[in-house]
């Protein structure tokens, strides 16, 4: 999942192909020496796709682009250079046309007014940053290619003040893919969940949506062949989707029968406030959910189990002391293909932490999707947001958008302990970027609030890199609070997979005399 779209070097296409050849051409009737272990080079392109923002006039949205510099950033010519055309590093979001669903059914209306232009990045290690207010905001896609493409991402964060969908929302924007998972969603009377379907290709994609509740697959009507056009986007109401609605807990599972798209679930609760659902990582038998802010007032817990086997986990607090059992919350049983819930009360005891699910069993490991539902602040005072459980950081991951007194980054080590190198970029007005490399000692979670850029401007993006050890999972908190409600937004770190391996070709080319 969360396959990023690349046009690779011809040249190692060709190599490719030319060590196949030779590996089945050699004179003496010998095998040919094997191909060396695959290398790993920068990808040339990259694409994303942002969800409309919001559909409140008061909403007030920033978008951050940013491509991390390092390893891969420097060489790269553009999309076109493998066909002998030079042409220049470019990471830009585009408009995309506008798609209004009617009940919920994929149909098409009106396309909205377009947006101030979207920000264009045009070096790696500077964010750009762009506005863009009220309820017209579109979709947007885009792509990056050549010295900009590996690694490149967009922050969406919309600040929406007053009305129904009161918060911050934030959200990474989202590579293009055919399968995505969303724990935590919801049909309640109380929730306006919409899933937001985006398409960034020229021709049409065709997406099926399937709602699982706690007593299993909820009966639903047009959720499948929704046709998603060509650029464009397409929100649908899950409530409208199911006559079972009220569901409190459902997991949402997106899939494609043709073309592709990005997804993301618009949360928005009369009493709690909003935020964005991001995708969950794939189906594991273990599952990582990192960065639950200190102060949360209710943590629930949603996790399915989409095989066809029962899964039994033992739920784990991840904290800067060690790891613990919650009292009272030690196990959570997750039957097949049904939605399972359990609320953690006084999880975090005013220390961040990260949640860890394991087997209860480690000889009968069931893969499972999970995510969190998080609550800060009191009675009319409330803020929601979402945790999905992430894979591990293999090589480089970003998340953007972060200020000077409002960003909280969670890195979690569940096993060995491990060497991370965490870089705040220089900010979108100005300041210098600064690293530091973070021990995480196993079964323990380091948080980092001071690391922020000399004289910063504006804002700043955070890069993590593992450098030794075991796997680290990361998230990071963003708060801004607002006349008194403590709004905040949590993004986990996915991989940015910036490079992809190749086959390299080593023979003797000389065996085809």
């Amino acid at each position: 999942m969360k396959r990023t779209t690349l046009s690779l070097i011809a040249g190692a296409t060709a190599l490719a192909a030319v060590t196949g050849f030779a590996a089945l051409t050699a004179p003496d009737g010998t095998a040919a020496p094997e191909a060396k272990a695959t290398t790993r080079l920068p990808v040339e392109r990259a694409g994303l796709v942002c969800p409309v923002p919001s559909t409140s006039e008061v909403a007030e949205t920033l978008y951050t682009s940013y491509t991390p510099t390092g390893t891969g950033t420097g060489t790269g010519t553009g999309a076109g250079s493998a066909a002998g055309k030079a042409e220049p590093p470019t990471a830009l979001l585009r408009t995309a046309a506008g798609a209004t669903p009617s009940g919920g059914t994929g149909k098409t209306g009106k396309t909205p007014k377009a947006a101030k232009a979207p920000a264009t990045v045009t070096a790696p290690g500077k964010p750009v940053t762009a506005e863009a207010d009220g309820a017209s905001v579109p979709a947007l896609t885009g792509s990056a290619t050549g010295a900009l493409a590996p690694g490149w991402t967009v922050q969406q964060t919309t600040v929406v003040p007053a009305g129904g969908a009161r918060g911050l929302l934030g959200l990474g924007c989202g590579v293009p893919d055919t399968d995505f998972w969303f724990p935590a969603a919801s049909t309640a009377k109380d929730r306006q969940d919409y899933v937001h379907l985006t398409n960034p290709d020229d021709t049409a994609a065709v997406a099926d949506i399937e709602l699982y509740g706690p007593e299993g697959l909820l009966k639903s009507q047009f959720t499948e062949g929704i046709p998603v056009p060509a650029r464009s986007t397409v929100p649908v109401l899950l409530s409208t989707l199911t006559s079972e609605a009220g569901r409190k807990d459902v997991t949402v599972h997106v899939t494609t029968r043709s073309g592709r798209v990005g997804a993301a679930v618009a949360a928005a609760d009369d009493k709690l406030g909003s935020d964005w659902i991001a995708p969950a990582a794939d189906p594991a038998s273990s599952a990582v959910l990192p960065g639950i802010p200190a102060d949360a007032t209710s943590v629930r817990l949603v996790a399915f189990a989409p095989g066809e086997e029962d899964a039994d986990l033992k739920v784990q607090l991840v904290t800067a002391s060690g790891t613990i059992v919650p009292a009272g919350a030690d196990s959570l049983h997750v039957k097949s293909g049904m939605t399972a819930a359990a609320d953690l009360p006084d999880l975090t005891r005013g220390a961040v932490g990260s949640l860890l699910l394991t087997p209860s069993d480690p000889k009968k490991p069931t893969p499972v999707v999970a995510a969190l539902q998080v609550v800060r602040g009191k009675g009319a005072n409330t803020e929601i947001a979402f945790i999905p459980a992430t894979a591990a950081v293999s090589a480089r991951a970003t998340v953007a958008d972060n200020r000077a007194k409002g960003s909280t980054l969670s890195l979690t080590a569940p096993g060995a302990e491990a060497r991370v190198k965490v870089t705040a970029s220089a900010g979108s007005a100005g300041g210098t970027p600064v690293s530091r490399t973070v021990t995480v000692k196993a079964g323990t979670t380091t948080v980092l609030t001071d690391l922020v850029p000399g004289g910063l401007k504006g804002s700043y993006a955070l890069t993590v890199e593992p450098l030794s050890g075991g796997k680290v999972h990361a998230a990071r908190t963003l708060a801004l609070p607002e006349d008194g409600v403590p709004m905040f937004t949590v993004q986990t770190f996915v991989d940015d997979r910036g490079t992809v391996e190749v086959p390299s070709a080593h023979q003797d080319l000389g065996v085809l005399d």
